[in-house]
């Protein structure tokens, strides 16, 4: 139970963060109405609340987050604007079978 309350409040994190970026991002650089960058403002405020629910430290879920945020945001850049993964996956490659 702890680990299912635990990873939705990742997945609600990181659809907050995405999400308010993305709301701000349409206000400001697309030129959406204003209170759609005010929405995002108020869903980043949002993101800062839902990770102090997590049963770990700080140090401990922001580090487990951005994990999670990796995933999450490369989801959302295929699935809303078509942007491939496979240089982050080749990085991660380099990282994990590269020799030393």
């Amino acid at each position: 139970m702890i680990v299912a309350r635990s990873v939705l409040l990742f997945l609600l994190a990181g659809l907050c963060e995405i999400g308010g970026g993305y709301l701000v991002w349409q206000w400001w650089r697309n030129g959406a109405h204003w209170s759609l960058g005010a929405l995002g403002a108020a869903v980043l405020v949002l993101y800062g609340v839902v990770p102090t629910y997590q049963p770990a430290p700080f140090g401990r879920a922001y580090a487990a987050y951005g994990g999670w945020f990796v995933v999450l945001s490369l989801a959302w850049g295929w699935a809303v604007d078509g942007a491939g993964a496979l240089l982050c996956l080749l990085g991660v490659a380099v990282m994990m079978y590269a020799p030393r």
